[in-house]
């Protein structure tokens, strides 16, 4: 395939569960491929769901030319659908950390060693991971995520002149926004938080429950 691989064989076979493991950890670009061919029947019919994906969650400056990312005319992003694409990936399907977490691991009984390309799961604070991505064209990319006292924050960074540069331009992003928001809870579901007077009622007064819990995103300080 090019570019981040685990050398596939023909005839090897791996779990759903270590193929989202190299790709998650190590960017495994055969990986990738063979997830597509086995989920979609082909890499063009993979590719054109993820069209179809992006259209449904408004990332109208997306166009996906293949399923791995590496150079390809026609194939571009913008960082606004970076975290789009990447919160969608965080709320909807949150086992998927379970992967960009990993620091270290291994496959094929401990003869491949696998080493997040994303740095910071190793130093940031409450990161939870989420892609790095790099390209002759595209330089340095990375989806940055990390969660601190219940607030999950992204920060997407794309062409950085090098490795060096894009973890410490999404770590300066992130500690911003971590210094100004805060994300605080009034209370859980189900929680009592007050008594209704009733008139005319069977009963003088009701409890008033949370349907749901109550929590708001707030700037510090303010």
């Amino acid at each position: 395939m090019g570019g981040s691989q685990i050398w596939l064989d023909v005839k090897e076979t791996l779990t759903v569960d270590e193929m989202l493991k190299a790709i998650c950890v190590v960017s495994a670009n055969d990986c990738t491929v063979a997830m597509a061919e086995y989920l979609e029947g082909s890499c063009e019919a993979f590719v054109a769901k993820m069209n179809e994906k992006a259209r449904e969650l408004g990332m109208n400056d997306t166009t996906f030319k293949n399923c791995h990312g590496i150079d390809e005319d026609g194939h571009f992003t913008s960082a606004f659908d970076i975290a789009l694409m990447s919160r969608e990936l965080l709320t909807k399907h949150p086992k998927i950390m379970d992967y960009t977490t990993i620091w270290m691991d291994s496959l094929r009984d401990g003869k491949s060693e696998l080493v997040n390309t994303n740095k910071l799961i190793r130093n940031y604070k409450g990161a939870t991971g989420l892609k790095t991505g790099s390209t002759s064209v595209a330089l340095y990319n990375l989806s940055a995520s990390a969660t601190r006292d219940g607030l999950s924050l992204i920060a997407v960074i794309m062409k950085a002149p090098s490795t060096k540069v894009r973890f410490s331009e999404a770590t300066k992003l992130l500690d911003y926004g971590f210094s100004n928001f805060a994300y605080s809870s009034f209370g859980n579901a189900g929680d009592t938080v007050g008594n209704i007077f009733v008139e005319k009622g069977i009963k003088s007064e009701v409890k008033a429950i949370l349907e749901s819990s109550a929590r708001c995103f707030s700037e510090k300080g303010r």
